[in-house]
């Protein structure tokens, strides 16, 4: 569907008039396979929709509720608006985090590790037992499996460190990496700059979260230094792991940075 052009009977029914007017602008960022547009009004608030075809491994179904669950928990992110299922897709109508994220915030790295490390801390002190979202490691190891026999794993994009594998070898080194102990924290599931909004100065809020639940600490922090070392330097990590509390783990690091590879 192009962003400019959807055509009015795309649209959820029960949408079709609270969105009326609005301009769509399609967003480019993001690897999911969710289509996302920024609604922009005059006198309006801006919003999001995104829209994914259905389907048993799609992830778009479950954002709503995580994000319900998580804006109760006291955790500031993406207010839901709206859920639909419509046209083979479904469809979530999100409200805006006011702010940037921290990728494209030109944030000074030393400021931008202290917000994140800061946001994390406060996400990972809620109460795993109270999160209805199980995403441990060998739950996440099958839905690895059902991706790449889905054909949803680009193999052909995989990180520097992972290049040249056959298709089936990265699962295999992902079961043979699976950590032995976890330390069960409400993880993000995805947290890359990108998904951390910042404004005046201050962490303001999560969006994509789709992958929300209760996982190992390192499934955050793996994906956090990674984008980290990408955009502002490797030598931003170590304060972003002090500031946060964390000795470096290459072991459960390397799992968790493998493990996004089939996501």
């Amino acid at each position: 569907m192009d962003a400019e052009s959807i055509p009015p009977q795309s649209i959820p029914q029960s949408w079709r008039a609270s969105l009326a007017g609005c301009r769509w602008t399609r967003q480019e960022t993001g690897c999911s396979e969710a289509q996302v547009w920024r609604l922009d009004a005059p006198g309006r608030p801006a919003l999001f929709v995104k829209a994914e075809p259905a389907g048993p491994l799609s992830e778009l179904a479950d954002e709503a509720a995580r994000l319900r669950w998580l804006g109760a928990s006291g955790i500031p992110c993406a207010p839901v608006r709206g859920e639909a299922h419509h046209a083979g897709h479904d469809w979530l109508l999100l409200g805006a985090v006011p702010g940037s994220d921290l990728e494209a915030s030109g944030i000074d790295p030393g400021a931008g590790v202290a917000l994140l490390a800061g946001a994390l801390r406060a996400l990972h002190a809620l109460d795993p037992a109270g999160c209805p979202f199980d995403h441990r490691a060998a739950l996440r190891i099958e839905r690895a499996d059902a991706r790449l026999q889905a054909g949803l794993v680009d193999t052909d994009d995989l990180d520097q460190g992972h290049r040249g594998l056959a298709p089936v070898e990265p699962l295999a080194r992902l079961r043979a990496q699976a950590p032995l102990r976890e330390e069960p924290v409400v993880a993000h599931g995805d947290a890359c700059l990108a998904n951390a909004i910042v404004n005046e100065g201050r962490f303001n809020g999560w969006i994509d979260c789709g992958r929300l639940g209760v996982a190992d600490r390192w499934q955050d922090l793996a994906l956090a230094t990674r984008d980290i070392g990408d955009t502002w330097g490797e030598e931003w990590v170590a304060p972003f792991l002090r500031a946060y509390g964390a000795a470096p783990d290459p072991a459960r690091n390397g799992f968790y940075r493998l493990l996004d590879e089939f996501f």
